[in-house]
């Protein structure tokens, strides 16, 4: 069947309209000039922490509004093509709308990331992210299916540029890992990566059975929002315990010769928070009651949620036990169970091709919420 380009580039200027429309261009430019003034500044570095906050900020408007203004030039472009190929005509004007076509596709995949981030408009979506995996059932397939899922976040985030900081690694006896705590460092990274929260099965041919019978296994995926200094959470120090530890790697094997790493207990809670790849346990302690911060943080909006659902007469979940079942036998398939998305290859998955995933969560998300208005 031949494209309709016409229909095509109408429907995708459409779309980056409502995109331009949420993004509001005019202030992100007011944005970047006001960045660049203060970027501009003698005594900038006098303070490098604020240097390096003001230069990032800069960065990171400039390369949202170079996308989007790119965006448009592609569209521009592909229009182009399209009337090159259409008044070329023959083999030359075939072989120039087969071009257009593979733009096409292409463009359709970048304005619907495009659009994706304009339904990100949580409280916390514009946040950075701190992940948690944590080995559930399954032993240790489970621990190795924890370390799996965080080589697949962290090769999501290398794909995309997104930088990232693991904070805490608790190895497995005998592979894997228990847990692992990480951030992602980039904005939206908590709003794009909140609906891969929840309970993930793994479904193989255990690689640690030696009569290689299938094994099931599950991993817990946490994910908050990095809590900033302007949130208005303060924890007294009496409820808060300390513990210091020497830094572990792979097997229980002593990383690091001093005292340096910290476990942090919220009394009231019970919520635990350890951090250990920092370099002193001054870093340490303060990485750790800024992760405490986010829980403790995203807990009370969670209990707010819940008595305003309460008192509506509403307490059903939103979240099954179970939201992804990653299969590797005796079939092949990855599946969402809450959006029903699946691939079929799974390789590409565990190798960081989840963002098809994370935007079906996304607007599955909406529209569970929609229905709940």
């Amino acid at each position: 069947m031949a494209v309709d380009f016409t229909q095509e580039i109408s429907d995708l200027r459409t779309t980056m309209s409502s995109v331009r429309d949420v993004t509001d261009l005019p202030a992100l430019e007011a944005q970047i000039a006001d960045l660049e003034q203060q970027s501009a500044a003698p005594d900038l570095w006098d303070d490098q922490e604020k240097a390096q906050q003001v230069t990032s900020a800069l960065s990171r408007a400039k390369a949202e509004h170079d996308r989007i203004v790119g965006m448009d030039q592609r569209i521009e472009d592909l229009e182009v093509l399209v009337q090159m190929g259409q008044e070329e005509g023959g083999d030359d004007g075939a072989d120039v709308l087969a071009e257009a076509e593979a733009e096409l596709t292409k463009l359709r995949k970048a304005v619907g990331e495009l659009e994706v981030r304009t339904l990100l408009s949580g409280e916390y979506d514009e946040r950075e992210a701190v992940v948690t995996i944590r080995a559930g059932a399954g032993g240790v397939d489970a621990a190795d299916f924890a370390e799996m899922l965080m080589r697949m976040y962290l090769r999501w985030a290398e794909r995309h540029g997104y930088p990232t900081k693991v904070m805490d690694t608790s190895y497995a006896e005998e592979a894997g890992l228990k847990s692992v705590t990480f951030e992602v460092n980039v904005p939206y990274a908590y709003g794009n990566l909140s609906v891969e929260g929840g309970t993930h099965r793994l479904v193989r041919i255990s690689p640690f059975d030696n009569q290689g019978r299938r094994q099931t296994s599950f991993a817990a995926v946490e994910v908050i929002p990095l809590i900033e200094g302007t949130d208005s959470i303060e924890i007294p120090e009496n409820e808060i315990k300390v513990d210091v530890f020497r830094s572990s790697g792979p097997g229980g094997q002593s990383v690091n010769t001093t005292d340096s790493a910290v476990r942090m207990t919220h009394i009231p809670t019970g919520i635990v928070v350890s951090m250990q790849n920092e370099k002193s346990q001054i870093q340490n302690r303060a990485a750790a009651l800024r992760v405490l911060q986010s829980r403790l943080l995203l807990q009370k909006k969670a209990e707010e949620a819940a008595e305003r659902k309460e008192l509506a007469g509403d307490i059903k979940a939103s979240w099954g036990d179970q939201m992804r079942s990653y299969v590797l036998n005796p079939y092949q398939m990855v599946k969402d169970l809450r959006t029903n998305h699946e691939s079929g290859n799974p390789t590409a998955i565990f190798d960081g091709d989840i963002d098809a995933f994370i935007e079906s969560g996304i607007r599955w998300r909406i529209e569970q919420a929609r229905a709940e208005d």
